[in-house]
């Protein structure tokens, strides 16, 4: 999928506040923090058509109301992914502004996790 140049840009803008992470090093988390959460920042629909196996769903449309509700503990290990991994930056540049602190983006998303042959399940 092409993108606009004025949303790389904004993705840019706001990239060095929420670090990428591999699928691997994802993977890797889930295995050694039992308490992390893995959230899909995708539409309800991307979501009901199969998410990676252990993921919440917070879409990025809902995602600043129902965070806290969700996950309160604002220390919480949060590792966000889309479907290719800018939507869940900008969803995890504006929990930061909302005090999370530990917030990544999976790099690749959706796409790279169903690549690399990473669980997926349908609900």
């Amino acid at each position: 999928m092409a993108h606009s140049p004025a949303f790389l840009a904004l993705i840019d803008s706001v990239h060095s506040s929420v670090p990428d992470v591999t699928v691997e090093h994802t993977r890797a988390r889930l295995r050694a923090n039992p308490d992390l959460k893995f959230v899909d920042v995708r539409e309800d629909s991307e979501w009901a058509a199969g998410h990676a196996s252990g993921a919440i769903h917070i879409g990025k449309g809902v995602i600043e109301r129902d965070i806290e509700e969700k996950i309160p503990d604002k220390n919480a290990e949060l590792i966000l992914y889309c479907g290719g991994g800018f939507r869940s930056v900008l969803a995890g540049d504006a929990l930061k502004k909302m005090g999370y602190t530990n917030v990544s983006s999976m790099a690749g998303g959706w796409r790279e996790w169903k690549v690399v042959g990473a669980p997926t399940e349908q609900p």
